[in-house]
């Protein structure tokens, strides 16, 4: 086994121990924000390949503009990997962050009105809190955190999601901004494993 040091962007250190020409680690990232100081220790899982960390679950940005505004969805994308995941790996009940390592976030350049819920221009990190029968959107007013840091006292607000039944599984958590067929706005997709969960937006 061996230390190896290792630098990400947005992420000041990362020290790993590990073994093996390709090893998943699991490393303490620690995150410097910008006033200069250490403000928290995140866990990250990272696989080590020829001395190069590599997110297990790669991150991406999924972007549209509808009527005249930018949006942005950045998140952290895991696979199935034959688990089964609503109700087992994502439990029932409990508010969950659709994505990996850094919370997935909804960046919008206009003021936006998500179902019946006003959200201002700007980044939030967005959360979801599925049941066996009914999912609900939770957004953030904070910009940015961890997938496990959930903050309720930080809610903006809540909105019902529309979910669905899915023939075929989708193997890799997908994001999706597309706009509306039938109107003004648009609709955020999230779709995983057997489930499809929307909302229906308008820029204001």
């Amino acid at each position: 086994m061996r230390v190896v040091k290792l630098s990400l962007i947005g992420l000041s250190l990362l020290v790993v121990v590990a073994s093996g020409a390709a090893a998943v680690v699991h490393a303490r990232v620690v995150h410097h924000w910008q006033f200069g100081h250490v403000d928290k220790v995140f866990p990250f899982s990272a696989v080590l390949r020829g001395g190069q960390a590599r997110r297990v679950s790669p991150h991406e940005t999924t972007n549209a503009t509808i009527d005249g505004s930018e949006i942005t969805i950045t998140y952290g994308r895991p696979s199935m990997r034959g688990r089964t995941i609503f109700g087992q790996l994502v439990p029932y009940g409990r508010v969950w962050c659709p994505g990996a390592d850094e919370a997935t976030t909804l960046d919008s350049s206009r003021n936006l009105r998500l179902g019946d819920l006003e959200v201002p221009a700007g980044p939030h990190t967005i959360w979801v809190l599925p049941t066996r029968d009914t999912w609900t959107l939770v957004v953030s007013k904070e910009p940015s955190g961890f997938h496990t840091n959930y903050n309720a006292s930080a809610d903006l607000g809540r909105v019902a999601l529309q979910k669905r039944s899915l023939d075929a599984p989708v193997e890799q958590l997908t994001f999706a901004v597309a706009k509306n067929p039938d109107g003004r706005g648009g609709v955020v997709t999230m779709s995983w494993e057997t489930t499809e969960a929307s909302v229906p937006f308008t820029v204001q």
